[in-house]
């Protein structure tokens, strides 16, 4: 399992103008019309390194993240936490593990094992820590269109940036993806039940509410 920086093939100093040649070298070599449709997950992992690793605050977030998670030097620190099934804090750290090794299929199937929308995850981790973890989550259930999952786990972070700066500056990003996922996507997903009490909470947002048609 690799991060961002083995992804890319670049250092973990490299710098912006590394990091942008290194994506659009390998961009180029997962371009379908030369490695086909099975290049198809690998591009779109690479473009969420990318993405990640191009923004300053996101690189900062992510750095400071895998250093605390995913450095364990000594001993299998995966299969450690995936031995601990009835302990639900290390189930939390599994989860946010899998996703920053880029294995967000099995960061999502814990996830819902472990209860899905249900698992308090910030009952198990610091309070930045599951805030991330959540929004990465949110990330990977909107891009396999479990729309609903999304916004649920997102309106969470946001109640918790309302009560206490956290994202700050990347805050309007995340209320700029909320709006996309419940106008574009959720609404057609949706009964008129399950919409209306997904605006209820949305309006509880403030502002976001009344971007909500």
């Amino acid at each position: 399992m690799n991060g961002y920086y083995e992804l890319l093939g670049v250092n973990r100093d490299a710098s912006l103008n590394e990091i942008k040649k290194a994506f659009r070298k390998k961009a180029k070599r997962l371009h379908p019309d030369i490695a086909g449709k099975d290049a198809e997950k690998m591009m779109r992992r690479l473009l969420i390194a990318y993405k990640t690793l191009s923004s300053e605050q996101r690189r900062f977030e992510y750095d400071k993240m895998y250093a605390h998670f995913a450095y364990k030097n000594g001993f299998n620190y995966r299969e450690w936490l995936r031995e601990q099934e009835d302990d639900p804090v290390s189930q939390a750290k599994l989860i946010f593990y899998e996703l920053l090794h880029l294995e967000e299929d099995e960061a999502i199937a814990i996830w819902r094992k472990n209860g899905g929308i249900g698992f308090p995850i910030e009952q198990y981790l610091g309070r930045g820590d599951w805030m991330d973890c959540c929004f990465f989550l949110a990330e990977e259930l909107d891009r396999r269109l479990h729309c609903f999952e999304a916004i649920m786990l997102l309106i969470k972070i946001m109640r918790e940036e309302r009560r206490k700066p956290y994202f700050r500056l990347f805050a309007p990003e995340i209320e700029k993806f909320i709006i996309e996922i419940a106008q574009q996507r959720l609404r057609k997903q949706v009964d008129d039940e399950i919409w209306n009490k997904c605006k209820e909470q949305l309006q509880d947002l403030g502002v976001l509410g009344e971007k909500i048609d």
